[in-house]
């Protein structure tokens, strides 16, 4: 059995985590371009990071290999009577490596970005789901939003 630590994300994470978003993808079978989203994705990561607009966090083995990681993006909102937060937290690049999966180690960074958002006093936070995280997002208490609606153009 591994032993596993989590530790912040630096600049120096950033092909690491970029590598996380594109197996993610295509695990979930999305169209596109990937190289191209790789390349756009490495530059929005490095000023997220550098303008601290994005916090992420890395699982390591005791041999220091990255094997599941995951984020958080801090978003503009305007106060709203239940939330007078000015920001909002959502969650990117949830990713553990097959190899280290049913570790509860998705759900130990989900609980660092929790703890961390209370930190913060933000009050709401919120993610896209895949098929396969739905599980875990519904059992730490997620639930699908009644007002959210996306276009895609």
């Amino acid at each position: 059995m591994s032993t596993y630590t989590i530790r912040p994300a630096t600049l120096a994470d950033i092909q690491i985590i970029v590598h996380h978003r594109h197996a993610m993808f295509a695990e979930m079978e999305l169209n596109g371009d990937y190289v191209a989203m790789d390349v756009r994705f490495a530059l929005w990561l490095h000023h997220a990071l550098t303008e601290q607009h994005y916090f992420g966090w890395l699982v390591e083995t005791e041999t220091g290999e990255v094997v599941a990681g995951g984020g958080v993006a801090l978003l503009p909102r305007a106060p709203s009577p239940p939330d007078l937060n000015e920001e909002w937290a959502f969650v990117y690049n949830i990713y553990t490596e097959p190899a280290h999966r049913r570790q509860g180690l998705a759900r130990r960074l989900m609980e660092v970005i929790h703890c961390w958002c209370r930190e913060r006093g933000l009050k709401t936070v919120g993610l896209n789901a895949s098929e396969f995280g739905r599980p875990l997002y519904e059992a730490l208490g997620y639930r699908r939003s009644d007002t959210l609606m996306v276009l895609n153009l």
